[in-house]
């Protein structure tokens, strides 16, 4: 299913194109060669003083680590996340080797998310964000280091049918929708 933006101004076709589903096809799966793009566009994203923080861990449905990882997210999206192809969690590191407070970890790892979610809709793939998750959960679950912190989880896999949602499927069908630039975009100085 596309649901192409419906831009003021032309940009690029692969952002016009890219958008959240929650209808995943629970029958088509994914595999380790599709997902290698997608953590190699995410490995080439802007850092801060290179520094790097963004990790990810994943795991494919059928496995007892997508299980696991499932049971770590909030009960609402656990109901559409099941029929993803994959789940994974962005993480994001909060010192240097030296100490120092990487501040500009979550953004960082937003970075790399973003060039993920491009690369993913120009492989035909579909990915949705999501925060609903029990941080605790999902470090318990992947045995994730003390320095670090998840970020956001990742259904990824292809769009399905709506009707996949029941009661939901009119949301999904809905026109996607953004503030107008001019409501966050200010030349020199915050309107009063």
């Amino acid at each position: 299913m596309r649901k192409p933006a419906e831009t003021d101004i032309p940009i690029l076709d692969v952002i016009v194109e890219r958008w959240s589903p929650r209808a995943f096809d629970p029958e088509r799966k994914m595999t380790e060669a599709d997902l290698v793009p997608l953590f190699e566009a995410a490995r080439w994203a802007p850092s801060s003083s290179n520094s790097q923080p963004w990790r990810f861990v994943y795991a494919f449905r059928g496995e007892p680590a997508f299980d696991a990882l499932l049971a770590a997210a909030v009960p609402g999206n656990q109901a559409w996340v099941k029929r993803a192809s994959v789940l994974a969690y962005s993480v994001a590191r909060l010192h240097s080797d030296s100490g120092r407070a990487l501040w500009h970890n979550r953004h960082d790892t937003g970075m790399a998310l973003g060039y993920l979610l491009l690369q993913a809709t120009a492989n035909g793939f579909a990915v949705h964000p999501f925060g609903g998750f029990d941080s605790e959960k999902v470090i318990a679950a992947a045995g994730i280091p003390s320095d670090f912190e998840p970020v956001a989880g990742l259904a990824i896999g292809y769009a399905g049918d709506p009707a996949l949602l029941g009661e939901g499927a009119a949301r999904e069908m809905e026109p996607r929708h953004r503030r107008k630039v001019a409501e966050f975009l200010f030349h020199g100085h915050w309107p009063q």
